[in-house]
């Protein structure tokens, strides 16, 4: 299937200079309250287009789960780097989702020859690499990443769910709604919680003493 030309330039170019494996690398879990932050790396066939593949936050959830099949069945490879709470709150989220980065980079067979990375930062690799602010919409390896990285991400959230059913992560996926936050009020927080965020990040919940912050 077609898809904008542009969604494709960056990886176009990164043939036209001798690359081949080019990996489009997204997360998914650096804003909410819980869970850990989750990233994909997807490699694409070469001058691979799909008419519905863009940023994972403007699809349904419905949406990224039939195309995350579709990435998966069709993809040369996909890596999943997931860092988890406790390391979230030791080294802080942006070197975590770096870390997770890296992981999920270091996942792929055939081994990538050059990086497409959604936003400002790169990774601690020796590949060529490329930082693209708002590549999820921009790039479609990238894309297709940010499709892989939430669809896992939310999976890990379900299987929570059913550790911990007072929060709903099934519903709220650890991110700060109201309800997630008034659960936090009533029964402080579990294992999974990240520590390290403010209270003023949990919208000054109505008694923030009991949040132990």
């Amino acid at each position: 299937m077609r898809a904008s030309r542009g969604m494709n330039s960056f990886e176009s170019n990164a043939r036209e200079c001798g690359y081949g494996n080019i990996a489009g690398i997204d997360e998914a879990g650096r804003g909410p309250l819980a869970g850990p932050v989750v990233a994909a790396a997807v490699i694409l066939p070469p001058d691979y287009e799909h008419a519905e593949i863009r940023d994972s936050k403007k699809l349904s959830p419905r949406q990224r789960e039939r195309l995350s099949t579709v990435i998966q069945r069709e993809a040369v490879s996909i890596g999943i780097g997931v860092i988890e709470a406790p390391v979230i709150d030791a080294v802080n989220i942006l070197q975590a989702t770096l870390a997770a980065m890296k992981e999920a980079v270091l996942g792929l067979f055939p081994p990538p020859d050059y990086l497409l990375i959604d936003g400002l930062h790169r990774i601690s690799l020796a590949i060529p690499q490329e930082a693209i602010v708002r590549g999820d919409a921009r790039s479609v390896s990238i894309a297709a990443a940010s499709i892989v990285a939430k669809v896992s991400r939310d999976r890990i959230m379900e299987m929570y769910h059913r550790q911990f059913p007072q929060y709903n992560f099934l519903r709220n996926k650890g991110y700060g709604t109201s309800e997630h936050r008034e659960a936090i009020v009533k029964y402080g927080r579990c294992k999974i919680h990240r520590h390290s965020f403010r209270v003023a990040e949990i919208d000054c919940l109505p008694v923030n003493e009991k949040l132990g912050f």
